[in-house]
């Protein structure tokens, strides 16, 4: 599995998870093909947001302008706290990839303005990590 579409797979767990509240191995295992197995940067993914939830959360709160982050959309809730994650705690993956990376997911997935959303949350969360 490459991480584009390991990528797809956190997200879509993720998103299953805040609307059934299922926990992260069932709504991993709804969300893969009949074809595909979940790859350890899937896991770790998956399994690193959920672990460090809170601390992602309150990194998109304080970089979210005139939102809550009870507003934001599922999906893109979802797209947010996977970047996140992977900002914070996946070394291996430069901080502009993981940006690029789920502005496409959010153009893909997310409503008419995902993109520009996320892009400007995560825009302000890499000049808080030092990076512009």
């Amino acid at each position: 599995m490459n991480r584009r579409l390991a990528r797809l797979r956190a997200v879509q767990t993720l998103y299953q998870m805040g609307l059934t509240h299922a926990d992260w191995q069932e709504a991993l295992n709804n969300t893969l093909e009949e074809d595909e197995t979940a790859d350890e940067f899937l896991i770790s993914s998956v399994k690193g947001t959920v672990k460090h939830q809170e601390e992602i959360n309150n990194y998109i709160k304080k970089n979210l302008e005139h939102w809550t982050l009870e507003r934001v959309g599922n999906v893109d809730r979802s797209i947010l706290q996977n970047a996140v994650h992977e900002m914070l705690y996946m070394e291996d993956v430069p901080l502009h990839v993981s940006v690029n990376e789920a502005i496409e997911l959010a153009k893909a997935f997310g409503g008419t303005e995902s993109g520009k959303f996320v892009n400007g949350v995560l825009s302000n969360i890499l000049k808080e990590c030092g990076s512009d």
